[in-house]
């Protein structure tokens, strides 16, 4: 099939904070620099989901000017709680005793998605070429294997890949350089990653699942520019997680949770846990009476300094979420992606103009406060392996006494899909009954996503093995995929008498959390782009 290219000095493959950084300082430095951005989502931001409480210091770095040029980041942190709960009670530990990574009093809580949609907007008035609705379906390499570009989806292509009326071939982005800046778990990324070895030296990658929801409330209920954090209750002792708590402007607040995909108990569910977590007597006073008004949930990567892969190859960088530069114990992500970002545009300059290798990157990177910022932070997740008494307690010593500068690096032994036991030896968790005030089921939940995907395509959840799941996952784990998902893309079906199951994947339900591709304990599950502008649509996440 012939197809058509376009060619530009560097290709972009994703509309998040680390590739809209890239592309705005790519421009700074060389105007004349040509550049496209690939977005899977309908529109810049739509596939953006975050706490988010925003730390400037790589906006400062890349548009100093941000409050004068209108951007949207207005409201302060004014105030800080953190609480260890039990099923009804809490206790208030003292902020002054919080580690100084954990404090946010000059901060600013924001929507990441709007703050996309700025950038972009900043993007653009430099010259960079954005293309919303097209999703990077695939890897384009030269002979010698380095990267070449990437190819844009087919569009209209039915569920038995045969050619709609509608079709229309995907085009070339063919690129000096490509930057891979897709997020959490790329589904480029990690075919990048296997093909160069990336991960080599590194500790196997760590995520978490997130996720988020946006209530108006009574303003009695409001204060805003509060930040409220809990650990506790309703995770037991060797469950890693916990919740998050934002008092946004207009009587918003932005709450969600998060808990750690390393879990052990097939039973769990993410989802049912973060609404049940709403029941706690703090919680459902403060949105009684309110109304949830948004919903979404993301993974989100949480193996930091040991965990982070080479991030440079041939032809190509791999930047932001994408590598892992998420600090986990500051629960941020955006202000490290934008920095990676940056240094990745002062990479490319160097490359394009002085003929330096593309690996000046990884060198800038480690001289970077980015750098630093991951390795004070290294010993925190993995030190909550011998629970959350512990970890609290190490990371107290790491954090607090030695500010991140313990004379050793504890490691990450297991990735993710790894850690299921197997059902029979886990207890069964019995969930309450969401009320439709204060919880919620997940139908009405991916409603609020606004997700929605082309009638008739090929499933974008592929399945190495079609028996897998009933053979081996369901017997085992009593299908866990269908618990871990978000939004319910993924039920067990059986007969009226309870017998002959299937697995079924309600695929244009999907939210692209990717937390399937993560944790289906065999592998089996392998989520590639569906068609460009498909997902959800998220606005003010």
């Amino acid at each position: 099939m012939e197809r058509e290219s376009m060619n530009y000095d560097v290709v972009i493959v994703g509309a998040g904070p680390s590739g809209l950084s890239a592309a705005i300082k790519l421009k700074q430095l060389d105007p004349e620099v040509s550049i496209c951005i690939l977005e899977k989502g309908s529109e810049v931001g739509a596939h953006i989901i975050s706490g988010n409480v925003f730390e400037t210091r790589a906006l400062d770095e890349l548009i100093p000017e941000w409050k004068e040029k209108g951007a949207p980041i207005k409201t302060k942190v004014k105030n800080e709680k953190f609480f260890f709960l039990g099923k009804s009670s809490s206790f208030s530990w003292p902020v002054w005793l919080l580690p100084s990574v954990q404090k946010n009093h000059k901060n600013y809580i924001i929507s990441l998605a709007n703050l996309c949609r700025w950038l972009a907007e900043q993007a653009e008035a430099l010259g960079v070429e954005i293309f919303p609705g097209f999703a990077a379906s695939k890897i384009l390499f030269n002979e010698d294997e380095s990267v070449k570009g990437v190819q844009s989806g087919d569009m209209g292509i039915a569920k038995d890949g045969a050619q709609k009326d509608n079709f229309e071939p995907g085009i070339e982005l063919i690129g000096k350089v490509t930057i891979f800046a897709e997020g959490c778990r790329g589904h480029l990324g990690k075919v990048l990653i296997k093909k160069f070895s990336l991960d080599k030296n590194c500790d196997p990658q760590q995520y978490g699942i997130g996720f988020k929801e946006i209530w108006e409330v009574n303003e009695e209920n409001h204060n805003e520019g509060l930040v409220m954090h809990t650990a506790g209750w309703p995770l037991d002792n060797k469950t890693y997680g916990g919740s998050f708590c934002y008092h946004a402007e207009n009587n918003k607040i932005f709450i969600g949770y998060v808990i750690g995909l390393d879990y052990q108990n097939p039973h769990l569910s993410p989802f049912d846990e973060f609404q049940r977590f709403k029941e706690h007597p703090i919680i459902n006073t403060m949105l009684s009476g309110g109304k949830r008004i948004a919903y979404g949930a993301r993974a989100l990567i949480e193996g930091g300094f040991q965990s982070l892969p080479q991030m440079h190859m041939p032809g190509a960088l791999l930047i932001g979420c994408n590598a892992g530069t998420l600090n986990m114990p500051k629960i941020k992500g955006s202000h490290t992606a934008m920095k990676s970002g940056i240094l990745a545009a002062e990479a490319i300059i160097d490359h394009l103009k002085n003929g330096s290798k593309l690996s000046i990157y990884e060198k800038k990177f480690k001289n970077s406060w980015v750098h630093t910022e991951l390795f004070k932070a290294r010993n925190v997740k993995p030190s909550f392996r011998w629970g959350l008494v512990l970890g609290v307690i190490l990371t107290g010593l790491d954090q607090i006494i030695f500010r991140g500068r313990l004379p050793f690096t504890l490691k990450h032994h297991h990735s993710d899909y790894e850690t299921l036991k197997s059902s029979s030896e886990m207890p069964t968790i019995q969930y309450p009954k969401p009320d439709g005030k204060i919880t919620f089921d997940k139908t009405s939940s991916v409603y609020l996503t606004g997700t929605n995907h082309a009638d008739n395509q090929p499933v974008h959840l592929q399945l190495k093995d079609q028996s897998l799941p009933i053979n081996y996952t369901l017997k085992n784990f009593d299908e866990p995929a269908q618990r871990y998902c978000p939004v319910g893309v993924y039920e067990i079906q059986r007969d009226e008498n309870g017998n002959n199951p299937k697995f079924i994947i309600n695929s244009q339900n999907c939210i692209h959390c990717k937390t399937c591709d993560i944790k289906e304990p065999s592998q089996n599950i392998t989520w590639v782009a569906p068609e460009g502008g498909g997902g959800p649509n998220y606005t003010n996440m």
